[in-house]
C-alpha cells in the first residue's frame, strides 16, 4: 500500500546516464567521495556498508572547512538496482532525529540508465526546508556529477 502523505512530501530528480547500470551502481558505491556533494564541496569522508541496516555516513565540507556529518542506515541494497538509505536511525537501529528517507534506482533504459533519486520526508516543512537548501539544484549537480565519471568523461576529482 502506497502513503500518499509520503508521496505529498517527495522531491526527486531523474537523469538518463549513458552507461550500464552496473557502472553507475559501482560509481554510486565505490566512488562516492567523487561525486557526492556539489562542487567545490567535497566528501572526504565515506562509510558505507551495503547492507539492510548497514552504516550509510558521509562527510561533507564546505569550501570553507565546515563539516557536515550525515550519519544513517541502509534499510535496501539490491546490487545494481536500487538503494534505500534514511538518517532516522544510526547503526544499530539508534533513532535519531529524522529529516529523509532516500529511494535510489538505476533501471535500464536503451543502453543506458535512468538514474533517479527520490527523497520523502517526514513532514511538508522537513520537505520545504530541503527545497529552499537548493534540492534541485544540489542533487541535479551531483547527478550530473555521477554521470561524467560513469560515462568516463571525468576520470577523477578527488582533491
Amino acid at each position: 500500500m502506497i502513503d500518499q502523505n509520503a508521496a505529498k512530501h517527495e522531491l526527486s530528480i531523474t537523469r538518463l546516464i549513458h552507461a550500464s547500470p552496473e557502472t553507475v551502481y559501482k560509481v554510486w558505491t565505490e566512488r562516492t567521495g567523487e561525486w557526492w556533494a556539489p562542487r567545490p564541496y567535497t566528501t572526504p569522508v565515506v562509510d558505507f556498508e551495503l547492507r539492510p541496516g548497514g552504516r550509510a555516513y558521509t562527510m561533507m565540507r564546505s569550501p570553507d572547512g565546515a563539516d557536515m556529518p550525515h550519519d544513517g542506515v541502509f534499510l535496501e541494497v539490491v546490487p545494481n538496482r536500487k538503494i534505500v538509505v534514511t538518517d532516522a536511525f544510526k547503526p544499530g537501529w539508534i533513532t535519531q532525529d529524522a529529516f529523509m528517507l532516500a529511494i535510489v534506482t538505476f533501471d535500464p533504459e536503451g543502453s543506458g540508465t535512468r538514474y533517479t533519486a527520490r527523497v520523502q520526508h517526514w513532514s511538508e516543512e522537513a520537505m520545504k526546508q530541503h527545497e529552499q537548501m537548493g534540492f534541485h539544484e544540489g542533487w541535479g549537480i551531483v547527478a550530473g556529477q555521477l554521470a561524467e565519471l560513469a560515462e568516463g568523461r571525468l576520470v577523477s576529482s578527488a582533491a
